[in-house]
């Protein structure tokens, strides 16, 4: 992750916390504490930096998009009866991966005739632990149609709502940094990648490194478009044009204006905001 000057703050706020936690005196014990991985001080510091904004059905346009063209591309490339695997990444606490589910139960006539696996991955494993187990407050469910909550979640207590069982299970869970292959290439080929509102925390080098790593991760059954990098090795530049014109990966703000944005950033450094 990169901050600018301006997110300070930010970092310091999160290091006192880590330090409090810890019953660190001074800085430079609770530096030692985290080199050494004390306690598995690594995952905790990790975990304290990550952003989890999120509730069901954020950007919709982007899962209307998967039910009315993306799907309909995939179903056509591979066969009428193929299976269709999903990843959400980063899926922080499960909105967005249970949105998918949901979106494709209540959206998309065809998700009868296909096996379908979604997966969702975040580097934060507390938030996967609550992705696991599929509670959410008000906030989260506040952009839900009244029938689909009532369709979907069973209330618990004042303000909270647990996903179904069936729902739950639909959906596997895994830890990845997406800028480490070796954790993104053994959750295998996906025929759609949902991929938003985490590159902007990335410097350049990291940002780069990711988006060739989530094009590794897509499923390849025709020729995709072509544009020019010119400040990487030809094999990464072949990897940064696919991706950009990837009509498979999801990133913020799936309509033509950002999307043009987003081919336009794969000249220089995959960029999108």
């Amino acid at each position: 992750m990169s901050f600018s000057d301006a997110k300070r703050y930010y970092v310091e706020r999160r290091i006192a916390e880590r330090m409090v936690a810890t019953a660190a005196l001074s800085f430079a014990s609770y530096f030692a504490r985290l080199r050494m991985d004390l306690d598995g001080e690594v995952e905790h510091f990790v975990n304290a930096f990550t952003v989890n904004e999120t509730y069901f059905y954020r950007e919709d346009h982007q899962l209307r998009c998967l039910t009315t063209n993306l799907l309909a591309e995939r179903v056509a490339a591979k066969g009428p009866s193929a299976a269709i695997r999903i990843w959400s990444v980063p899926c922080s606490t499960g909105e967005e991966p249970y949105s998918i589910a949901i979106w494709l139960l209540e959206n998309w006539p065809l998700v009868d005739r296909h096996e379908i696996e979604i997966v969702a991955s975040d580097i934060d494993t507390a938030v996967l632990e609550k992705a696991r187990e599929g509670l959410f407050g008000k906030r989260a469910l506040m952009r839900l149609p009244t029938e689909i909550v009532a369709n979907y979640f069973t209330p618990e207590g004042p303000d909270a709502w647990r996903i179904l069982a069936d729902l739950r299970e639909s959906v596997r869970f895994t830890q990845v940094n997406i800028v480490k292959p070796e954790q993104t290439r053994p959750n295998g080929r996906f025929d759609v990648v949902f991929c938003r509102n985490v590159l902007i925390y990335f410097d350049d080098a990291s940002r780069r490194i990711a988006a060739e790593n989530l094009y590794e991760n897509l499923e390849r059954h025709r020729p995709i478009a072509q544009t020019l990098d010119s400040t990487s090795n030809l094999a990464a530049q072949e990897r940064m044009r696919h991706l950009a014109a990837s009509p498979r990966l999801i990133v913020p703000g799936h309509d033509p204006a950002v999307f043009a944005r987003f081919h336009a950033a794969a000249e220089g450094v995959v960029k999108v905001e």
